[in-house]
Formats: structure tokens, sequence, C-alpha cells
């Protein structure tokens, strides 16, 4: 089934120059390894595409059940030379969080999303 990352996972953005920091952190212990999974820098990109024009590393931690995300060249230049609404990148954990990725019908029941 697909879902939402909303159902799995919170997260937190901001900026550092052009580069913008998207922490996705999961909402129970058993839904990082979904995650881990399903959310690779790859699939973070192409759900950025046209905003994200450069790398998207990811970052594990699974101390905290979090992926750090670098989403390079996204915005426009950073803070103080964009033109860009959201210059800072703090909407960009709200756009994360719509992102859909599959999991199967045993995690549904399991994370109780049925």
């Amino acid at each position: 089934m697909k879902v939402q990352l909303a159902k799995l996972a919170h997260a937190r953005s901001g900026d550092k120059g052009d580069t913008a920091n998207v922490g996705l952190i999961a909402l129970r212990d058993e839904a990082y390894p979904i995650l881990v999974r399903e959310v690779s820098g790859e699939r973070v990109k192409q759900h950025f595409r046209g905003i994200c024009r450069g790398d998207v590393e990811r970052f594990e931690l699974p101390n905290l059940g979090a992926l750090n995300f670098l989403l390079h060249e996204s915005l426009g230049g950073g803070g103080t030379l964009s033109l860009m609404t959201d210059a800072q990148g703090k909407t960009f954990s709200t756009a994360l969080l719509r992102m859909e990725i599959e999991i199967s019908d045993e995690e549904a029941r399991k994370l109780e999303l049925n």
C-alpha cells in the first residue's frame, strides 16, 4: 500500500547557504527501518525535481531513528542572495512528508495504518 511519509515520520528543515537540510524522524521505532529502505537520496532528489539542482546526500542516524538529507543547490543561492519565497528551506520538511512510499500490508498492520 502507498502511504505518505507524514504517517510514519515528522520532519524539520532549514538552510546552510544554498543547501537545504531536511531531517526525517520516525514517529515509532518500527518505522525507522522502513524509512531507511524506502527513502533514498535518489527518491528525495526525484521528489524535489525542479527545485533541487545538485546532489542529495543521505545520512543515517539510527540512535535517533532519523535520516538527514542535504539537498545541494536548492535555495537559489541561499538566504541572502535568493529571490525564492522560502530562501531558508523551512517548507522543505512539509514537502518531504507528502512523499508517498510503498509498505506491505503487514507493516501497515504493525504500524496501525489500516
